[in-house]
């Protein structure tokens, strides 16, 4: 048969057309997104021990692991593998730190974030430790701070963080919107990344009141659902949620698909929409890898302990997600060798902190002071904290003080000299909270101890540190709110007398009625005395020899007792 030639044409040009609509609706591969999420990092710039249980051998393992040279190196081996790594935190990144970084008002832990490539990050109830203007400087960069002794004294200049800091939930009273992003949108490999960011609603219950006025905490499920529609609005397509509250299990950390999660995350994480399948969480200060409802729940331990590897298999055509892979990687500095950018950064921060923090207090009666408590709540540490506090303010007529445990960072761990530096104090008591006195009626003061265990808004007792002279004996069996044996609270070996006044101090947090215990903000005749906490603490070890040594013959629970 003969083709003319403009047959020929027409036919090519429908080969033509055939082979070009057959490579248009060929499958195209799967998108691998990769993440990577920290929590919790607490200015921890150096390594610090780190005990967990191996999910392949079920063996307890310890090592010194974390810190940034290690965390540093293991990002710049995973941005080999992808050079479109997404690095994000699930907030604490400052506060509560070591003073290699409190000393210097957490800019080297923001810097350091920066020099990883850390791109955004929800807030954490400790981002407000020294209140709403400091953190927004921590944000926007500057020298204008409440702090004016730290800020800026590392470096004449500090520009902030430049990765961006998420809080949903948090809205400024007077406007009712956000006081600072509720999320942020990043494109990776043409897909589009929402990044939605919470705190827990009850940060009023651990933060210094003062230091979040103006501001609501709303609850964090109702604030992230509340984001999406706009989100999509502006081409989401994924959905990931950093949620600064967490949970507890008894699963190892690196267990995949882990069932035993409990605690406040499960329930919000339950309210969530359902295009939410990735939730990063924070603030329990515990490694999982979770399932829960459907979706991938996960936490990396906190101090920089372990890094949450997570890679998303998103369908290309659609944009769904199709997959969730997840993995907590030991931050092991022997595995990791450091990026010399940041162990640069590092050793000039050091440097210019040594001769601060090897600055000598005085001489302790043991290597450890240890802040874990015993089977009644009481500790060492915190008997040593509460002795302090009263001895610094006695001349204030000051007759009985109280420490809450959650200030209490890190053991007085000062190795075989046993010789405390400021390093190691500072360490201890980070905050920089300042003493209140006040007056406080022997009714109050049980009322005050009561509500160690009647706490509504908390999911725990904390069991308040007291000072020599205090004493009672508590019974789990007794009902909340009368849980004191009767007869047992005594102050000075005399029971307290319910209409007597007592003189107490405690500091800044718990006078304002923070732990849930709300009748410290009760208190009359107050005095903030503007002493510091770690004042207190470092005069007392340079003024008593040999503190922190078991008193030989008594009983190992002086002050506090449980009935057992």
């Amino acid at each position: 048969m003969i083709v003319s030639p403009r047959a020929r044409a027409v036919l090519s040009t429908l080969v033509l057309a055939l082979a070009a609509a057959g490579c248009a609706t060929a499958p195209r591969e799967p998108i691998t997104l990769n993440l990577v999420a920290i929590n919790d990092f607490h200015g921890n710039l150096e390594p610090s021990k780190y005990t967990y249980t191996d999910a392949a051998t079920g063996k307890s393992e310890t090592l010194r692991a974390g810190g940034i040279e290690a965390l540093s190196g293991a990002l710049a081996a995973w941005r080999k593998e992808d050079k479109d790594l997404l690095f994000i935190g699930a907030g604490d990144l400052i506060g509560a730190s070591p003073a290699l970084s409190s000393m210097w008002a957490d800019e080297p832990s923001i810097e350091a974030m920066n020099l990883m490539g850390l791109q955004v990050s929800s807030v954490g109830n400790h981002e407000f430790d020294q209140g709403r203007k400091e953190l927004l400087r921590q944000q926007n960069g500057g020298c204008d701070s409440p702090r004016p002794k730290k800020a800026c004294k590392l470096a004449p200049e500090f520009k902030g963080a430049r990765f961006t800091y998420l809080a949903a939930n948090v809205l400024d009273k007077a406007t009712g919107k956000p006081f600072m992003p509720a999320y942020r949108i990043e494109t990776v490999k043409g897909v589009k990344v929402g990044v939605v960011g919470v705190v827990l609603q009850d940060t009023a219950s651990v933060a210094v009141s003062s230091a979040i006025a103006g501001l609501d905490f709303i609850g964090e499920a109702e604030a992230i659902n509340r984001t999406l529609p706009q989100m999509r609005a502006e081409g989401a397509q994924v959905i990931v949620a950093l949620v600064h509250e967490g949970g507890r299990t008894d699963e190892a950390p690196q267990q995949p698909a882990c069932k035993g999660l409990t605690g406040a995350v499960v329930d919000i994480v339950k309210q969530l929409d359902p295009a939410i399948r990735l939730v990063i969480t924070g603030h329990s200060h515990q490694g999982y890898l979770c399932q829960v409802d459907g979706r991938v729940v996960t936490q990396a331990d906190a101090a920089g302990h372990l890094l949450s590897r997570i890679a998303l298999t998103v369908d290309p055509a659609s944009g769904a997600l199709a997959g969730i892979d997840v993995k907590n990687v030991v931050m092991d500095p022997a595995k990791f060798p450091a990026d010399p950018k940041v162990a640069a950064y590092l050793a000039s921060v050091k440097e210019r902190s040594r001769a601060a923090l090897a600055r000598p207090l005085g001489k302790l009666g043991v290597a450890t002071v240890a802040r874990k408590g015993n089977e009644a709540g009481e500790s060492p540490l915190g008997n040593l904290i509460a002795d302090a506090i009263v001895a610094a303010t006695r001349d204030q007529g000051v007759q009985i003080g109280f420490m809450n445990t959650g200030g209490i960072r890190k053991d007085l761990d000062t190795g075989e000299g046993m010789v405390a530096t400021f390093g190691h104090a500072q360490a201890v008591l980070p905050f920089g909270n300042t003493l209140v006195v006040m007056d406080l009626t022997g009714a109050q003061l049980r009322r005050v101890l009561e509500q160690q265990w009647d706490r509504p808004a908390a999911s725990s007792p904390t069991i308040l540190q007291v000072s020599q002279g205090l004493s009672y004996q508590w019974d789990e069996k007794r009902p909340l709110g009368s849980r004191i044996v009767p007869g047992s609270l005594k102050f000075m070996g005399a029971p307290v007398d319910d209409a007597k006044t007592y003189r107490v101090v405690a500091n800044n947090f718990l006078a304002e009625g923070g732990d849930n215990i709300p009748e410290f903000a009760k208190g009359t005749n107050r005095v903030d005395t503007q002493l510091v906490d770690l004042d207190a603490l470092s005069d007392y070890i340079a003024k008593n020899p040999g503190v922190g040594a078991p008193q030989t013959g008594m009983a190992s629970s002086v002050r506090i007792d449980k009935v057992r």
